[in-house]
């Protein structure tokens, strides 16, 4: 079973706001949803998803599986229309402890080959499949908000600054770790997080020295954008911050999330020229009559009916 196909045999709810047993049942769900073996998936409110890291005895660490189950679930909420946004944490006491070291060796540090061309042939195509794993975070139209507790080391900075908005709890820290075993990051932070922060002697500072960076430093850099005092309370807003998305047009959304990253990578001419492009089709969207009705009404987007996407 696909995860939109068992998204849809789920009843539909209407859009609500998580009470908070709701959201100490999303942060303690039974174990992984199938298909998957490290992920739960639940739907907290109308159009939202929340993917939930799940190997807590393992402190999320990213075994084989991971890697390949992230593609497939991030690939089928790009596709569902009942999906508008993603709320991403982890289960149990931390967010991530990283790549699981114990499970991966065999793939890192015997790659398989004839000669050394192969050799480095095969692990070039490996890497390659892991940046995927989160660069398909980025490429799905969904907004991202991820919601980080503990710590959040090594390919956990890789999975968040593929993320659209990044929260935090006040315990929460943050270490790019890979200069400690032997290697440059190479799945993501290196290429985003300068970006992200957008100071390169802080990013620098983080990935030479392999240093924790905590909550309050999170948050006066621009990695995250507000800090709660505990899970629950994170939990909460973000799926509250995911359901207020979710109830503006997908088309707006969507097209946002689209020309945000389109910009950040080219100039400010070419993203003005692309932009112009993309709205001279999305512009001819019901959504627009129907939100500006809404405004003129002083009700809130959240009371309109879009259409799905």
């Amino acid at each position: 079973m696909s995860l939109r196909s068992w998204r849809t045999s789920k009843p539909n709810r209407g859009l609500w706001l998580p009470s908070a047993s709701v959201v100490r049942a999303m942060s303690s769900s039974a174990g992984p949803t199938s298909p998957f073996t490290t992920l739960a998936i639940s739907h907290p409110a109308k159009c939202v998803t929340h993917v939930e890291l799940h190997r807590p005895e393992k402190l999320n660490a990213m075994n084989s599986a991971f890697w390949s189950e992230m593609v497939d679930c991030f690939n089928d909420l790009a596709a569902d229309p009942d999906c508008r946004v993603v709320v991403v944490s982890g289960a149990g006491r931390v967010f991530t402890a990283g790549i699981d070291l114990m499970d991966m060796a065999s793939d890192i540090l015997q790659p398989q080959g004839d000669d050394t061309a192969r050799i480095s042939w095969s692990l070039r195509k490996k890497i390659a499949q892991y940046q995927e794993t989160f660069s398909v975070i980025e490429k799905c139209p969904k907004p991202v908000v991820v919601a980080v507790h503990g710590a959040c080391i090594g390919g956990g900075v890789d999975l968040i600054t593929a993320c659209d908005i990044r929260l935090c709890t006040q315990d929460a820290w943050f270490q790019v770790k890979e200069v400690d075993i032997g290697l440059a990051a190479d799945v993501g932070t290196l290429q985003r997080l300068p970006k992200v922060i957008g100071s390169r002697s802080l990013v620098n500072d983080l990935a030479l020295t392999a240093r924790r960076m905590y909550a309050d430093e999170a948050k006066s850099s621009g990695l995250v954008s507000r800090v709660f005092a505990d899970k629950e309370a994170m939990i909460t807003g973000a799926v509250e911050m995911a359901g207020e998305i979710a109830g503006r047009s997908p088309v707006a959304v969507q097209g946002t999330k689209v020309n945000l990253l389109y910009s950040r990578d080219h100039s400010v001419a070419e993203g003005l020229d692309y932009m112009a492009t993309w709205n001279m089709s999305m512009l001819q969207t019901d959504d627009v009559i129907k939100s500006a009705q809404a405004s003129m009404e002083k009700k809130s987007p959240k009371t309109v009916t879009f259409s799905k996407l």
